[in-house]
């Protein structure tokens, strides 16, 4: 029997399941799993557990219904064909069930309806082959995050089900518990390798917390924010990635960043504001600093060609003209309906001294999304034991080289919904036993105070690295520049991390730099250009090098 060291403080937390992260697919999970009367926390390292990617996601979510085998073909066709179809048929056959259930049968959220008919309706979006999304004006995202909250933490009487839902927010995620790292115990690094919880850091008394979990989801989104130029929430740094590897979870197609063609130019700002492909969608036309048309010289499909090949085309009518943006025009439509059908976008280019209903928007590509993450099953389980990763943090292969635009809501949906469906299941014909806390060690905190000015600098030259040496167009030379500079900037901050006294942007840093060293050397493994990833040299090329 393993010894139990009577010094160490017992859990601070206990739950059946402790999910990391409250986008779309954090409380997917969260919801099936409260149905089952599981003790589930839930935690953000933000104070507003609104701020999140699935808050800014404005083009909505793809509502297959009658078109499957169609659907399957435009996933595969803006992958160029590197998706995991196995996953994609999961996708395909379980969504349109699981978001009825979910999003309008009991989350309630008010997608746009014929004003007539009452019948849901539906947009087009760049690669798709037919209107299937559905969409709330340009800010879907908002609207289905605030329902399924709504719906999550709602204690009324009529809602018992959710009174074992434990939200904690301003709560950092530092590392994943192991026993065999963590144990206070010799003998406990024989035990299986498993996750048994976290160690979070309270950002408002600076205390860290010892969580123990019987299984853990991390749903804590991309990595977008490591670019200078991006569109994704600020905290959206890759922190689920980094955990999850230092654990040995497989990590998998991190060289593929989406780049979203059409975010608004404003020197001011390093998050972009997003422009949302539903524009296009809707007619709006691409043009260069001549006011000429020029996708037609790239693509067949114009503007609604994948997005890969829309950032480039943009990148390169740029360095052609050698101007900082091009510009998307929607302006010939209707004054009335663009205010009602992009009212978000029409407010905020409004603020940046820019009508859209009369003269075109400046944009520039900006870091989207990560198509790869940790590598998950069809129920997104990983390879360690008793840890899920759901959402865009995963790697389930449906995107592979490339996302077709609207997936990743219903990505994190529908997995969200599996992974505990999953758990559920193992729960009822398994015994799924609590860790005992007072065999992981304390949280020893460091005594250096911290400097974040210094931290900050650290930041800068992260986001910029990534962002001139790692973007939409790379070449080997570039990526063994930025190895580099991680190696020299890693070994800096981790030397006076473990000493140092917490801080979430030290966390963050950390874990960042972790995520883009990944990025690089998936970057230089891969030399072939494929989907959102590009080289400018071909494999020959490099290799006389």
């Amino acid at each position: 029997m393993d010894k139990i060291d009577s010094t160490v403080r017992d859990a601070d937390y206990q739950f059946d399941v402790l999910i990391i992260g409250t986008g779309i697919a954090g409380l997917s999970a969260a919801i099936k799993l409260a149905e089952k009367n599981l003790k589930v926390g839930i935690v953000t390292r933000e104070d507003d557990p609104r701020e999140c990617n699935t808050c800014w996601a404005q083009g909505g979510i793809i509502y297959p219904i009658n078109d499957l085998n169609l659907f399957i073909e435009d996933v595969m066709k803006a992958s160029n064909n590197t998706s995991n179809l196995s996953a994609v048929n999961v996708l395909a056959c379980r969504a349109a069930g699981i978001l009825k259930e979910i999003l309008l049968d009991k989350a309630n959220v008010p997608f746009e309806k014929d004003r007539k008919s009452n019948e849901l309706k539906f947009t087009k979006e760049a690669a798709h082959s037919i209107s299937r999304i559905l969409y709330t004006g340009d800010y879907t995202g908002r609207m289905i995050q605030e329902a399924m909250l709504t719906y999550l933490l709602d204690k009324s009487e009529i809602n018992h089900k959710n009174k074992n839902i434990t939200l904690l927010n301003s709560h950092t995620a530092i590392d994943l518990i192991t026993p065999s790292h963590h144990g206070v115990d010799l003998n406990q690094r024989y035990e299986k390798h498993k996750v048994v919880g976290a160690y979070l850091f309270n950002q408002k008394n600076e205390r860290v917390y010892k969580v123990i979990s019987r299984k853990t989801i991390l749903a804590t989104g991309g990595l977008g924010s490591i670019y200078l130029h991006h569109s994704n929430s600020e905290g959206i740094r890759g922190d689920g990635l980094a955990m999850a590897k230092r654990v040995g979870a497989f990590i998998s197609n991190m060289e593929f960043i989406q780049f979203h063609p059409t975010t608004f130019y404003d020197r001011s700002s390093h998050r972009r504001f997003l422009i949302s492909e539903a524009v296009r969608g809707e007619g709006g036309i691409l043009l260069n600093q001549k006011g000429e048309p020029f996708m037609k010289r790239y693509h067949a499909q114009k503007e609604l060609a994948p997005r890969d090949i829309v950032a480039r085309a943009i990148l390169q009518e740029m360095i052609t003209s050698g101007q900082h943006c091009v510009y998307l025009d929607i302006s010939f439509k209707e004054e009335t309906w663009i205010k009602e059908r992009f009212p978000t976008i029409y407010a905020n280019c409004l603020k940046a001294g820019v009508d859209i209903t009369k003269s075109a928007i400046p944009v520039v590509p900006a870091a989207h999304y990560s198509c790869g993450g940790i590598k998950v099953d069809e129920h997104g389980e990983t390879n360690i034991t008793n840890l899920y990763a759901i959402g865009e943090v995963s790697c389930t292969g449906i995107h592979g080289a490339n996302r077709l635009a609207s997936t990743s809501l219903l990505e994190g949906l529908v997995y969200g919904y599996l992974a505990a469906d999953a758990i559920c299941n193992q729960f009822t014909f398994e015994e799924v036993i609590h860790y005992d806390g007072r065999r992981i060690k304390d949280w020893v905190s460091g005594k250096t105070e911290y400097d974040l000015a210094l931290i900050l600098q650290d930041w800068s030259i992260l986001k910029q690295t990534m962002w001139n040496y790692v973007g939409p167009v790379r070449s080997i030379e570039r990526l063994k520049r930025a190895r580099a500079m991680f190696k020299e900037l890693s070994e800096e901050v981790f030397n006076f991390y473990f000493d140092a006294k917490l801080h979430d942007e030290l966390i963050g840093l950390r874990n960042a730099i972790e995520v883009a060293s990944i990025i690089v050397d998936s970057s230089i493994r891969n030399r072939k250009s494929v989907g959102c990833f590009y080289l400018t040299e071909t494999e020959s090329e490099s290799d006389q090098k």
